[in-house]
């Protein structure tokens, strides 16, 4: 009974596993009204009404982000902005975070880039020859003369195929792990590089290149298991692990009977060697694994000794009847008004969630500690083993050498991903009860259900931190550019001064008294604008001596060239003023000569405008360049990269599966014909693409986080106060103050007026997500309900039989 009840007991605690990746939405039983969407609007409002959202409102009327921001000079006029947003009731779709790039703020996607391919070389290839070894176990016994081996294969198959791969048509891992993978086919072709070669690539991009060269009728058999480990859905991987160490052990018993019979002695014996060298031997094979079992081992415990407890519970859950509740949450509308529906829907959710997780865990509590001690271990029970403190365990670890010996290949591998009760448990089935164990109520499922790809394409994600943002100085104005307007106005000034030459020579009296009042206006202005000049590039010392203390280098050089270049500027002033004033005295002494010079200052007067003409022309072209901005391409995602990266035991950096961090570019209705949509696709700026930069949203759905209540939103206009009962809005990355969306910062207009976004967040309920069996990502319904609810009556039905034949046994002495 116990055997045959273990088969059906692994098959739905796997059932389990199999459902939560579609978990029931447990809602909050106060409603709110959170975030959803967002989107940005440029033009008429009414666009936004027509695919559904609502307007961000200041007052009853739509509120235009963008008012009189893209007035002033050189700027591309002005263009209307609305946030549109949608709502939801349900608290795991709410957004939790509204933030601010700008164009040329502190982004980068090459360290992001550069973090994922780390993760692939120093995370993920390492694992797959480990994985590969179970993958190899699964493979044999698929394909077995052993019907115990072949069943538990078949049946693993038949889950796993539950499982698909978008990437190879919708195909079954359980098929796909039947053939060759693509690492396999490009691990040879990698290893047989030169060292070289090696150095100049990765097993990686040996892995893509032989991907992308298979034949197209071959590419949806064999699945990149790079890929899958790397990208698929958490609780996919979990499940996949999971079920390939299930399906391998190739032997023709299973590892807990062989566990039994294994002593230390026979492995001594085994080596061959005298004691003192067979010690050594064994303990350099079995010492590692030994120990991450002993890692597993209080859990383990702990759930042995919960059997009372677990006893308990199934009986009171085989009492209960969910089929109201279950109907309760399928049945539920999200959209429906009546809340009184939503919070039975959500008290039954609630109550199915509980059931099932707590069901799950005390069936396997209850089976481990019955069927272990059913098996005789040298003077006591297996239960009598594994019931032995962790810190006896650890003063002898070569008590756990024999369990080591007693797992394949492919089971140590998979240590790295399932606990000691999982090993107990796939330890306890025979063919039969795999043979029985039917998955036909549950629907395939994508690998990457719930995975949002696009944050492993190269370029579509940006990183940023403190330090990235640091180092980020906005560009000078054309106020500050090098040598603006200076050239040109020497040049006009000059021009000036030839025609003021040419008015001299052309007057026969007086032209001495009056070209000395010309030259004199002259002079004084060349001397104002050396005095102008001086005082400039004192300013620019004393920014150089800064620039160098703070250490930025680069910047120190640019000032430095910068001075050269006004200093030359005011010698060459100063050469023209020296120039004047000895022209001036040789005008008063030859003053009968001006006739002469009539034809030599009209050519002089005619260059000075012609070279003034294509010096103002020039800086035409610089205030052009600088007003017509080059837009840059918005990245798909940003993420903190506190949020995405760690450090391993070695100290090493990491990535970190945390796919929630990720804060998605918030998209526009822009034309396909617009000016800019080459550049900027679908992505929202905030300035309308007629600032000096975009401005782009980002929102986010991150666990730990509170969602957005949408009835919270709140625009101030021309007003920096914070609104009462506010701590935060639209903000920069790096920051929770609210940041003012018509910041002069990407604006041209420096009067157009704030415009600040506040929002609240509900803090009154907890999440629905979390971990497989413990933080609510589990409620069944139909046939894997009903049958954990029969394992619970099978366990009651069993301890009764079990209690009744006691007493009578009891009656009969």
């Amino acid at each position: 009974m116990m055997k045959r009840f273990s088969i059906v007991l692994t098959a739905i605690v796997l059932a389990v596993l199999l459902v939560a990746l579609h978990p029931v939405q447990v809602l909050a039983e106060t409603l709110p009204d959170y975030i959803s969407e967002v989107k940005i609007f440029y033009g008429d409002p009414s666009a936004a009404t027509a695919e559904g959202y609502t307007l961000l409102k200041d007052g009853n009327n739509p509120v235009d982000l963008n008012q009189n921001a893209g007035g002033g000079l050189g700027s591309k006029g002005e263009k209307a902005v609305y946030l549109g947003y949608k709502t939801t009731k349900n608290r795991d779709l709410a957004i939790t975070d509204l933030a601010l790039m700008n164009m040329k703020g502190g982004y980068r996607t090459k360290d992001y880039e550069l973090l994922m391919q780390q993760q692939m070389s120093a995370q993920i290839v390492p694992f797959v020859q480990s994985f590969l070894d179970a993958i190899e176990e699964y493979r044999e016994n698929y394909y077995s003369d052993n019907e115990s081996n072949q069943q538990r294969a078949q049946f693993v198959h038949d889950a796993l195929n539950k499982l698909t791969d978008d990437d190879c048509g919708g195909a079954g891992l359980g098929d796909l792990f039947l053939a060759e993978t693509v690492y396999e086919m490009a691990k040879p072709v990698f290893d047989a590089l030169s060292t070289e070669e090696k150095a100049k690539t990765s097993l990686y991009a040996v892995n893509l290149q032989v991907k992308n060269a298979l034949p197209e009728a071959e590419k949806n058999q064999h699945a990149d298991l790079l890929t899958i480990l790397a990208q698929a859905n958490g609780n996919a991987t979990l499940i996949m692990e999971n079920l390939i160490t299930r399906a391998s052990d190739t032997n023709d018993s299973l590892w807990l009977e062989r566990f039994a019979t294994i002593t230390y002695d026979n492995l001594i014996y085994a080596t061959g060697e005298s004691l003192t060298d067979a010690r050594k031997t064994i303990a350099k094979l079995y010492d590692d694994r030994a120990n991450e079992i002993l890692d597993m081992w209080e859990d383990f415990r702990e759930h042995l000794e919960n059997y009372e407890n677990a006893v308990a519970i199934l009986e009171e859950a085989a009492k209960k009847d969910l089929s109201d509740k279950v109907a309760a949450v399928e049945n539920l509308d999200f959209d429906t008004t009546d809340e009184s529906r939503v919070t039975e829907a959500a008290e039954a959710s609630a109550e199915i969630q509980y059931y099932t997780e707590t069901l799950a865990n005390a069936s396997a509590d209850v089976f481990c500690k019955e069927y272990l001690e059913t098996i005789d271990y040298e003077d006591g029970t297996l239960l009598d083993f594994f019931l032995q403190p962790a810190e006896d365990i650890e003063d002898d670890i070569e008590l756990l050498y024999p369990l080591v010996a007693s797992l394949t290949k492919g089971q140590l591998a998979g240590l790295e991903f399932v606990t000691l009760q999982d090993l107990v448990m796939f330890g306890s089935t025979d063919e039969d009860g795999y043979r029985e164990a039917a998955l036909n109520e549950l629907e395939p499922t994508s690998i990457y259900l719930g995975v949002d790809r696009a944050i492993y394409e190269k370029g579509g994600v940006a990183l940023t931190s403190d330090a990235i943002r640091a180092d980020v100085m906005m560009e000078p104005t054309p106020e500050q550019s090098i040598a603006l307007h200076i050239w040109s106005g020497i040049a006009v000034g000059l021009s000036l001064a030839g025609v003021a030459v040419f008015i001299a020579s052309s007057t026969v009296r007086n032209s001495t008294e009056n070209a000395i009042n010309v030259y004199n206006a002259s002079v004084k202005k060349l001397a104002d604008s050396i005095a102008n000049k001086t005082m400039t590039v004192n300013a620019m010392k004393t920014k150089l001596a800064s620039l160098r203390q703070k250490g930025m280098t680069e910047l120190a050089e640019t000032q430095s060239k910068n001075i050269a270049s006004y200093t030359k500027t005011i010698k060459s002033a100063q050469e023209t003023l020296n120039y004047d004033r000895e022209f001036v005295e040789r005008l008063q002494a030859r003053s009968s000569m001006c006739s002469k010079m009539r034809i030599g200052a009209a050519v002089f007067t005619v260059a000075m405008v012609a070279i003034s003409a294509v010096l103002v022309y020039l800086d035409y072209q610089e205030m052009k360049e600088y007003y017509n901005v080059a837009f840059t391409p918005m990245p798909r995602y940003i993420i903190e990269e506190k949020d995405l990266v760690g450090y391993n035991q070695k100290g090493e950096k990491v990535v970190l599966k945390n796919q929630s961090a990720y804060y998605q570019l918030v998209e526009c209705n822009r034309s396909i014909t617009a000016e800019f949509f080459p550049i900027l696709g679908r992505g929202a700026d905030l300035n309308g693409d007629v600032g000096k930069q975009w401005l782009a949203l980002y929102t986010v759905k991150k666990e730990l986080m509170e969602p957005i209540l949408a009835s919270s939103l709140k625009v101030v206009v021309d007003n920096a106060g914070l609104p009462a009962g506010y701590e935060t809005g639209i903000h920069m990355f790096g920051s929770d103050a609210a940041f003012n969306l018509n910041s002069s910062l990407y604006d041209w207009n420096n009067d157009a007026p704030s415009v600040y976004i506040y929002f609240k967040t509900d803090d009154t309920a907890a999440s629905s997500t979390g971990s497989i069996f413990s933080g609510g990502t589990i409620a069944l319904t139909g046939g894997a309900g009903i049958a954990l609810g029969s394992i619970a009556a099978a366990f009651v039905m069993k301890k009764k039989k079990k209690n009744n034949t006691a007493a009578n046994e009891g009656e009969g002495k």
